[in-house]
């Protein structure tokens, strides 16, 4: 397989940024979240586990995953949240191995919101990338792009991994504070590691 980069970071931290600028210097991307949402969409290769598991209320009107009525269950019942995780991670690791294996590209970004959280394509990855910015900055980034109020935007926060902690695990970090400027640059010059790395690798 190529040489995987493992990105990850806090809701709100640019990791979708980050990703598509490495995407436009050459790297190969895999987004989790989009294979998951390909996976409970009408017709996905989950959905019949899902409805299994959960009955036909988890499936919306147009047959791919309620995804409101999931999270209402989720947090009224959390052990719903592992039941989900089962049916999802296995397929997931799956759809993202076959993707990095067909990757034609120097090396491969897997993004990953909750690398360390889950574990889940951590065993794929030759180290791990986090883009990190201000919890403050977070929740303005949030709620400005989603509408969500605040409180529930430190909410999702507080279930993800503590950011010291996600920085202490990780090999590299985006500082990701400033502008799009700034980004890039960091970007680059961890673009030219990485195709090192690659090269040995």
């Amino acid at each position: 397989m190529a040489y995987c980069v493992g990105l990850t970071g806090g809701i709100g931290s640019g990791k979708s940024a980050a990703s598509s600028r490495f995407e436009a210097l050459g790297a190969a991307v895999v987004d989790t979240d989009e294979i998951s949402r390909a996976l409970t969409a009408p017709g996905g290769a989950a959905i019949a586990a899902i409805r299994e598991r959960f009955g036909p209320q988890a499936i919306g009107p147009d047959g791919g995953l309620d995804r409101e009525q999931m999270r209402s269950l989720v947090f009224r019942d959390p052990p719903s949240k592992q039941k989900l995780e089962a049916i999802l991670h296995p397929l997931i690791r799956e759809r993202t191995r076959a993707a990095i294996v067909a990757a034609r590209a120097p090396y491969v970004v897997v993004v990953v919101p909750l690398l360390f959280e889950t574990g889940a394509c951590l065993e794929l990855v030759g180290r791990v990338l986090v883009v990190d910015c201000d919890e403050a900055e977070q929740v303005r980034r949030v709620t400005a792009r989603s509408g969500l109020a605040p409180e529930e935007v430190r909410r999702i926060m507080a279930t993800q991994l503590p950011r010291a902690e996600r920085l202490r695990r990780a090999d590299d970090v985006l500082h990701n504070d400033s502008d799009m400027e700034a980004l890039r640059g960091q970007v680059e010059r961890l673009h030219a590691r990485y195709l090192e790395l690659a090269r040995q690798g």
